[in-house]
């Protein structure tokens, strides 16, 4: 079916309709821990009852709703439920607890949160003292009546899409309906061109932006997307064949996982036509592309921006080991430059700037942070990066004080400021520990008062205390005691020399995976 009048869509409501009548009885979605499947005709009922619903519970345009659920059909049909009501969707992680949990719901404004019994409690917990007004059991949003008649715009906000930045506390991105709508017409209209013969399949959790954007693809294209519960890497490819998905998309290490699943008879027997991922191993890439037969495309986005670059078809052979993220889409445009951002030269180094349509707002509620990003009229990424002269921007690094851990976003400033709520630590630092299984591991040097040593507060309930705050993720692996930490002139951390303390920063450590001193 052709993308025709995909153009003129601007909103999830309506790029919903407009499924709803070229596709009715097509399945739009598979849920494969359930075997549940919804053609499209039933995700535009679905999600209209749940409209009605949460309109009858006072839910009205402009509100902010918060969902933490599992990969279920509610949470996407919540979203699109939402987007019918001209109000915004607050994804909550399902590993959040109590601080990060009450940062979102707190700083959101949600009035609103909808769950199952199983978050019901740590829910209710954080929502005191929030705007929650009530919070919700998915299960009991029923009605017979009629949604309120409401017609969202392009530049309505349809997410508050929290993001773990560079300092602080996670931002809230505002991403208005046109940044899910263009980015589902990219991957429609250029590579990898999804049709309404594709199969899709999504393993992340739906509180991520990628499940929701292979939504947004499944209704712009008319493909059917199979979820899975999460990412398996022993049963991932066994998933691939039994659905017989044409394309996906993953990030992170789950590349690296899934090579060190022992090779079997049955790798090359799928109809995957084409892989896109993010942060592809140079060193592992060919051996993909071996092992599965099927080319694996770089594509580079944020949060933030949505998909800004892509490996194309043309580029794929040239691109493969090197690094390349590819040439900007359609509708984005592309800068390298000085720290004053200025445009360097084609071949050196500098952040990667980025401009153009359906992108986010704004940070919610953090004018400074949204000035800041946007400067000179462009969103610093905080990346660096190099073009050649055909236009082709490869990878270098990062400039963010980032741990990317097993492709999580780690905040170091928001792990430090958890540890510092423990009222025996004086001062804590956290750096990115290179690893060769999860890319990087969080190292936590922690200065204590002087009451206290390794023998009263060890590492292990230091741990405890940073799992009680934060998502598992987030709780360092490394422990080091120091007397005190180094510190510029201007009162801050010098952590370039605490990476710089020697070649190898496990060693004096505690390794909480171990259980040992090394």
């Amino acid at each position: 079916m052709s993308p025709a009048g995909l153009d003129d869509v601007h909103d999830l409501a309506t790029l919903l309709d407009r499924a709803v009548e070229i596709w009715p009885d097509k399945d739009a979605w598979v849920f494969d821990a359930t075997g549940e499947r919804f053609t499209f005709a039933e995700v535009g009922d679905r999600s209209a009852e749940l409209a009605a619903a949460l309109a009858e519970t006072g839910v009205r345009p402009g509100d902010r709703v918060a969902v933490m659920l599992r990969n279920q059909p509610e949470f996407p049909l919540l979203w699109l439920a939402l987007a019918k009501l001209g109000a915004a969707l607050v994804p909550v992680n399902i590993n959040y607890r109590e601080l990060d949990g009450r940062h979102v719901l707190a700083h959101s404004g949600a009035r609103f949160a909808v769950t199952t019994p199983e978050f019901h409690e740590l829910l209710t917990t954080i929502a005191e003292g929030t705007a929650v007004l009530r919070v919700l059991d998915v299960a009991e949003l029923t009605s017979r009546t009629a949604a309120p008649e409401f017609h969202p715009v392009g530049e309505s906000t349809a997410n508050i899409q929290y993001t773990s930045g560079t300092t602080g506390a996670p931002k809230g991105c505002v991403l208005p309906h046109s940044y899910w709508t263009t980015l589902a017409r990219g991957l429609v209209t250029e590579f990898p061109s999804i049709q309404d013969d594709d199969v899709l399949l999504t393993a992340q959790p739906f509180h991520y932006i990628d499940p929701q954007w292979n939504v947004a693809v499944g209704l712009a294209s008319g493909a059917t997307l199979v979820v899975l519960d999460r990412f398996h890497p022993s049963t991932f490819w066994a998933k691939v064949r039994e659905h017989g998905v044409t394309w996906f998309y993953c990030l992170g290490l789950m590349p690296t996982l899934l090579l060190r699943v022992p090779e079997s008879e049955e790798d090359r027997r799928h109809r995957v036509r084409a892989i896109s991922a993010s942060a592809i191993p140079r060193d592992l890439h060919a051996e993909l592309e071996r092992r599965w037969a099927a080319p694996w495309h770089e594509a580079f986005g944020m949060t933030e921006t949505g998909g800004d670059i892509r490996v194309s078809a043309a580029d794929h052979r040239d691109a493969v080991g090197t690094g390349c993220l590819g040439r900007p889409v359609p509708g984005r445009e592309v800068l390298i430059a000085d720290e004053h951002g200025r445009a360097l030269p084609r071949g050196e180094t500098g952040e990667l700037l980025i401009r153009g349509v359906g992108l986010m707002h704004g940070y919610h509620e953090d004018q400074e942070a949204t000035e800041r990003a946007f400067r000179g009229g462009w969103f610093h990424t905080g990346d660096l990066a190099t073009m050649d002269t055909e236009g082709r921007v490869y990878y270098v690094g990062r400039t963010k004080d980032m741990i990317r851990r097993s492709g999580e976003n780690v905040s170091a400033d928001e792990v430090e400021r958890a540890l510092m709520l423990h009222p025996e630590v004086r001062l804590a630092a956290v750096i990115a520990v290179p690893d060769e299984i999860r890319g990087e591991e969080i190292k936590a040097y922690v200065v204590l008062d002087g009451e206290h040593d390794v023998s009263t507060l060890p590492p292990t309930e230091l741990a405890e205390f940073c799992a009680e705050k934060l998502a598992y993720f987030k709780v360092p692996r490394y422990w080091a005691y120091v007397e005190e930490l180094p510190m510029t002139p201007s009162e801050r951390v010098a952590k370039g020399e605490l990476r710089r303390a020697g070649p190898d920063l496990r060693v004096g450590s505690y390794d909480r995976t171990d259980g040992t001193w090394r």
